[in-house]
């Protein structure tokens, strides 16, 4: 099958056009980062209409860039939730609209997932089953993975995402949006030591996250030092790394335990905080001493993208699933409620 992704759950407007069996085509990406920096945050009407904007334009870069014609085409997948839903309408109704128009299957996919699947599109990608660490803007959760469809959650965040974390404590330090960047930016310039902040909730069992007492606690610090004069730029660095390394030490921490608690020896971190650098290279430490490996993918796949959306919608597409007439939009969107590949599924994957 070629599949096209289409991907619009937030500020993002990925395509990207997948072959079942030459792997990935071409994929194109629009970020809408510098419009909303100016509002600190993403507005979801102004996020909507760019994508109205910016979609057919980008499906036909990447069709010229395969050398590929609309026609050429046999499936359509489109990212139906979690997200912003005005979004994820303009994603489902481009999706649907071209489906109608040329006579093919087209398939909603869920974001996560979509995430989850990112690794698979690397030359070494990972054995099934695994653990996988979804860490992104709104998730952060640990999943075992025995399969497409086949997931299991070990635990989640019971408040703030790590990703959310990271953008209210870059507001603190003064930062401009999108704040995990920039904090892991701004943390290189840190001084090892200088401040030592809560690692939340790894001092009893379990694999549960939470980081809104990490998020008051740096923004006591950084109260503190601005009342007492000392907010200088290296301060806030040094802060800065030390809320970095706390969020890092946790998410390590929880991942080891999850690996152990799933007796596995695969680790894939998917997710847009999947990016950080420190994030990584504590993984890769932690998984070397357990004996266990850890996947994730390429830096422009780990934020949101379109390659991810054909790769899930594809496996899901050929074993026969897809939508019905109506277009699926689903802000909220638990990823264990998720079909295997082996149920077939005629009317969507909310059924």
């Amino acid at each position: 099958m070629l599949i096209l992704g289409i991907e619009t759950s937030c500020d993002e407007t990925g395509v990207a056009l997948y072959d079942s069996e030459k792997g990935l085509l071409a994929d194109a990406l629009f970020s809408q980062t510098d419009m909303h920096a100016d509002y600190g945050g993403v507005v979801p009407e102004l996020a909507s209409r760019d994508h109205v904007r910016k979609l057919l334009p980008l499906c036909d870069e990447v069709l010229a860039r395969a050398g590929c014609a609309r026609s050429d085409i046999t499936g359509i997948a489109y990212t139906a939730g979690p997200g912003l839903v005005g979004a994820l309408m303009v994603g489902g109704s481009v999706a649907h609209a071209l489906g109608l128009a040329l006579d093919i299957p087209v398939l909603g996919v869920h974001h996560m997932e979509g995430h989850l699947l990112a690794p698979m599109l690397e030359e070494n990608p990972p054995a099934f089953p695994f653990v996988a660490l979804l860490v992104s803007g709104g998730h952060t959760q640990l999943v075992k993975v025995s399969g497409i469809g086949e997931y299991e959650l070990l635990g989640e965040s019971v408040d703030d995402a790590a990703g959310e974390a990271f953008d209210k404590a870059a507001k603190m330090l003064g930062l401009d949006y999108p704040g995990g960047p920039r904090v892991a930016a701004l943390a290189e310039q840190g001084r090892e030591g200088a401040y030592r902040l809560p690692r939340p909730m790894t001092d009893r069992p379990g694999l549960e996250f939470s980081f809104s007492g990490l998020k008051t606690y740096t923004l006591n610090t950084v109260t503190a030092e601005q009342q007492a004069g000392n907010l200088t730029d290296q301060t806030r660095a040094d802060i800065a790394l030390a809320f970095e390394t706390a969020v890092v030490d946790t998410l390590v921490i929880k991942c080891r335990r999850a690996l152990q608690a799933a007796d596995c020896d695969r680790l894939v971190m998917a997710g847009g905080v999947s990016a950080n650098r420190r994030l990584r290279a504590a993984l890769e430490t932690m998984a070397h001493k357990q004996g266990a490996s850890v996947f994730y993918a390429r830096p422009e796949f780990c934020t949101d993208n379109g390659a991810m959306i054909a790769y899930a919608g594809c496996q899901r597409l050929l074993a026969g699933q897809r939508d019905g007439d109506r277009i699926v939009a689903k802000p909220r969107w638990p990823m264990d409620t998720l079909p295997g590949l082996a149920e077939k599924c005629l009317d969507g994957l909310t059924q």
